[in-house]
């Protein structure tokens, strides 16, 4: 399997230490322990996931770089608290914002990055063809990826109860569960209109199969 097609084994696995020493690191010293371990837990989730199916399945370079990077997203807000990301607070700064943004850094993350993987796995494994019918597709997919997603936090929001304002980041906007929705309907249209040719053409030479 040539390393320019998709990560070879020794590439995934520099990757898998790089994200298990970076998830270590940001447990150290986290401002809520239970809401690092809530936020942090898809890490792990999608790590396993990529080990298990990278002989049988391995990605495109493009989409596990995306997945490192969503990780790193996870990580800095299972850290601070969306809502504290000092990150976030010089974007709210620099551009006079109401509050901290980087709860929708990571929602528009959350559209932008699935967006690229169901696009992957729908042109690899269905006869959706680049098009329109597949921008819908993949829109709409991740549309209900967000959509679970929130049910989730409302659940998880529920059972722990005191706890539940910087697991849901919402810093008091009535709206911002609908925000989060919009912002990853947003990602998944803009990832698609500036990476499908990049996309493409790391699909094109991926090894038949």
């Amino acid at each position: 399997m040539h390393a320019s097609h998709t990560l070879s084994a020794r590439s995934l696995g520099l990757y898998s230490i790089a994200l298990i020493a970076l998830l270590a690191v940001s447990g150290v010293g986290a401002q809520e322990l239970d809401t690092w371990a809530l936020e942090t837990a898809p890490v792990l989730v999608a790590l396993l996931l990529l080990w298990f199916s990278w002989r049988r399945f391995p990605l495109t370079p493009l989409v596990y770089g995306l997945i490192f990077v969503h990780a790193l997203v996870l990580m800095l807000g299972g850290h601070y608290t969306y809502a504290e990301v000092p990150l976030g607070f010089w974007i709210q700064d620099t551009f006079s914002l109401a509050r901290n943004p980087y709860d929708g850094i990571g929602h528009l993350a959350q559209g932008f990055i699935p967006a690229m993987v169901a696009r992957e796995l729908l042109l690899r494994q269905t006869p959706l063809r680049p098009g329109r019918w597949l921008f819908v597709v993949v829109v709409l997919a991740c549309g209900g990826i967000s959509a679970l997603y929130e049910l989730i936090e409302w659940g998880v929001a529920v059972a722990i109860g005191a706890g539940a304002e910087a697991f849901l980041g919402t810093q008091g906007d009535p709206w911002d569960t609908q925000k989060d929705m919009a912002l990853a309907f947003v990602g998944a249209i803009a990832a698609q209109i500036l990476l499908a040719r990049w996309h493409d053409a790391q699909l094109a030479r991926l090894p038949p199969r």
